[in-house]
């Protein structure tokens, strides 16, 4: 008979700030990279945002793996569907960790929260807005799905966006459009953007969600 156990570790783990770094930020925006992606790299595309009082933090998910083979270059996830409850609490536990280290001893109620979630980070940005310990304002669902299992009722007050482009091969056709409908049934109140373009960060459409 074999029977499974579990147990609780202490890791390491990563992130990346970039943009207005002095004093205390008007505005953190949280960026969550996709399937694969790292978090260095994903911030980078955030850098004509830039302005004074706005930070950005990049947390890398914490399953890195060779994304070709056994050697080469290496990407990160944030989670599969193996062990996905545990994986899914430990992810919210480790962005809130984040927030309180980057914020400090800053009053969070004077910090505008945005969580920007691209790809498979769209669901894990949802998934933390929802049921993190974090006060997030404004959430960006980028080419990504809701989690079907999410209590959309905790989305209720939080200025949320849907964004994806008109030729993304990840999203199957319509899918977007039955999201936001079920947004709708729930009551959610959000926005619909699309942009003409695949499955990337766009950035015109970036700069207009950004303001």
């Amino acid at each position: 008979m074999t029977v499974e156990k579990r147990i609780g570790v202490q890791r390491a783990a990563r992130y990346f700030v970039a943009g207005d770094l002095e004093g205390t930020p008007e505005e953190v925006w949280f960026v969550l990279h996709g399937y694969g992606q790292l978090a260095a790299e994903f911030l980078e595309q955030f850098a004509h945002l830039h302005r004074p009082g706005r930070r950005f933090v990049a947390p890398e998910g914490l399953s890195r793996f060779y994304r070709a083979g056994t050697r080469g270059e290496v990407g990160a996830s944030w989670m599969t569907r193996l062990g996905r409850e545990d994986e899914i609490a430990d992810y919210v536990a480790y962005l809130d960790q984040v927030h309180a280290e980057v914020l400090g001893s800053e009053d969070p109620s004077g910090v505008r929260v945005v969580v920007l979630g691209f790809s498979q980070g769209s669901a894990t940005a949802l998934r933390w807005a929802a049921l993190g310990r974090a006060r997030v304002e404004r959430v960006i669902s980028w080419a990504g799905d809701v989690p079907p299992d999410l209590d959309l009722g905790r989305l209720f007050g939080k200025q949320l966006t849907l964004v994806a482009g008109t030729r993304d091969g990840a999203l199957e056709a319509g899918r977007l459009e039955r999201e936001s409908a079920r947004l709708d049934a729930a009551g959610v109140a959000h926005e619909l953007l699309r942009f003409e373009g695949g499955h990337r960060l766009d950035r015109e459409t970036l700069a207009r969600v950004a303001g």
